[in-house]
């Protein structure tokens, strides 16, 4: 038997979100300590399993409020169905015939959920990995992550911008300009600039995010797409100033000036914060960060956070004051 197993793994921001989704420029790294598997293999039907985040079962309607509270209302079986889903449109259009031989597929996933990682899309990046190969179908590198979106988007509803998928597709460290003239088509669908860069380059970097509090992503997005698309040029400016933000990173990673860089992740922050109405326990952790001596930002959504440190003191500082208030605090790991 043909056993496929596809992972796809958590990314952070560096800087320039949220402006993905507003024809900004970003930087994010991949973090491989958390992943989400795919297997896939085939069945005499298709077969998707359930996995712990799909639970249907609580103890009590006390337990199924918390769970909710923490994890929201979906697993990932939403995420797969409209993954195969939209796989299949694709091929259509592109006259790629499909076998018939059908398939079992389960995921597991060690990404920690609602803290702005992207474990949604991780699935579905893993998913369509498993049913390229499985159907010999290579679709262009470039157009996955437009794809991946689409799937969340269109297929889901979910409030969503290009980084993370860009990010998991190509993973290590990617600059992304998605200014409105960098834009093509590939296989239907809009492709921008994606640049690869050594990540090498990095400084020392840690990720933090809280064990027991979390925000889902469509929530956190809502009104601030709203806003822009009213012209609110408070939010219209801080978009353009988020791009401006990561094209001067590119330069401070290029030129290996790590000061410069903290400084820009910190003013990503502060920017974010002067359109964003956030929650205190989001804000404590990046003054908490700060007041160690780090640079921090939003990882993503909320509930992780990223910055640059100096040294091992610092890093130890770091874990021992956020770890006071249950937040993790690790090394990413953004190649093999």
């Amino acid at each position: 038997m043909i056993i496929i197993r596809k992972r796809a793994y958590a990314r952070a921001g560096l800087v320039g979100n949220p402006s993905d989704g507003y024809h900004g420029k970003t930087i994010s790294i991949s973090v491989r300590n958390f992943w989400a598997e795919v297997v896939l293999y085939e069945w005499d039907s298709v077969d998707i399993v359930l996995a712990e985040d799909d639970r249907a079962r609580f103890s009590s309607i006390a337990d199924l409020a918390r769970d909710v509270k923490l994890h929201g209302y979906y697993g990932g079986i939403r995420l797969i169905k409209a993954t195969i889903k939209r796989f299949v449109d694709y091929c259509d259009r592109q006259g790629l015939p499909l076998h018939d031989r059908n398939f079992s597929v389960r995921y597991e996933t060690h990404i920690p959920r609602q803290v702005g990682l992207a474990g949604s899309s991780a699935i579905i990046v893993a998913t369509l990995r498993c049913l390229m190969e499985f159907y010999g179908v290579e679709i262009p590198l470039e157009a996955r992550p437009s794809f991946v979106l689409s799937i969340e988007r269109d297929e889901l509803g979910i409030a969503a911008g290009l980084q993370d998928r860009v990010i998991q597709v190509y993973e290590g460290l990617v600059y992304m300009d998605f200014d409105r003239s960098r834009e093509h088509d590939v296989h239907g669908f809009k492709c921008y600039h994606y640049e690869p860069l050594d990540p090498a380059l990095l400084p020392p970097i840690y990720l933090a995010y809280h064990d027991a509090l979390s925000e889902p992503t469509e929530v956190f997005h809502n009104d601030i797409r709203a806003r822009f698309d009213r012209g609110e040029e408070k939010v219209v400016n801080a978009m353009q100033h988020f791009a401006a933000l990561a094209a001067s990173a590119r330069e401070a990673l290029i030129a290996r000036d790590a000061e410069r860089l903290s400084q820009l992740m910190d003013e990503n922050f502060d920017t974010r914060r002067s359109i964003y109405n956030l929650l205190s326990w989001q804000i404590e952790m990046v003054e908490t960060a700060r007041r160690c001596g780090a640079s921090a930002k939003f990882a993503g959504s909320g509930g992780a956070i990223i910055g640059t440190y100096r040294d091992e003191a610092m890093f130890e500082q770091l874990c021992q004051t956020l770890g006071a208030s249950d937040v993790r605090v690790i090394k990413p790991q953004v190649l093999p």
